[in-house]
């Protein structure tokens, strides 16, 4: 498992030798099968958290949506990230699961693909979108929502090695 500590600037490969951003060449990578998760969190309160599980919503049903646009998204990551390679993405899984305990809901993301570079991208976007998604399908019952915590859980693939989020 990799350590979490901050790269050198030396190693920030985003940069040219004139310190201009730059796509990443990564032609001579070999393509390997690379796969993140990541999460976040939406806290309501709890008769919006009710009001959603029982479908009683005007957009209609949140949680379907949400996890349709957070799919949605991870595919659309390299037009909305810059610098971000266009990845051909195999797989694509959003969990919208309630916390009562929050209240609210957890969002997690699982993104795999075999290429030359990784998708933790593809899988924060994912989240993010759909954290958005259930925001905006339910904000006619609650505006003071929170989305929160977003973070890579986990990546597996790649050059710089595996990942574990280790809670601090």
């Amino acid at each position: 498992m990799q350590d979490n500590l901050p790269k050198k600037s030396a190693d920030l490969t985003h940069l040219d030798s004139q310190g201009q951003a730059q796509m990443v060449d990564v032609s001579a990578k070999a393509s390997t099968i690379r796969q993140a998760v990541a999460a976040a969190q939406v806290r309501m309160l709890p008769a919006t958290l009710a009001a959603i599980q029982a479908g009683n919503t005007p957009k209609g049903d949140v949680l379907a949506t949400a996890r349709l646009a957070g799919i949605m998204a991870a595919k659309q990551t390299s037009t909305l990230i810059p610098l971000c390679h266009p990845l051909p993405l195999q797989k694509v899984a959003v969990e919208i699961t309630p916390d009562f305990q929050l209240p609210g809901y957890q969002i997690q993301a699982t993104v795999k693909t075999k290429a030359e570079t990784g998708v933790e991208m593809e899988a924060l976007t994912a989240v993010s979108v759909a954290a958005l998604t259930l925001y905006d399908m339910a904000k006619a019952l609650e505006k003071s929502m929170q989305i929160e915590s977003i973070r890579l859980i986990s990546k597996t693939g790649g050059k710089s090695g595996d990942y574990l989020l280790t809670e601090t």
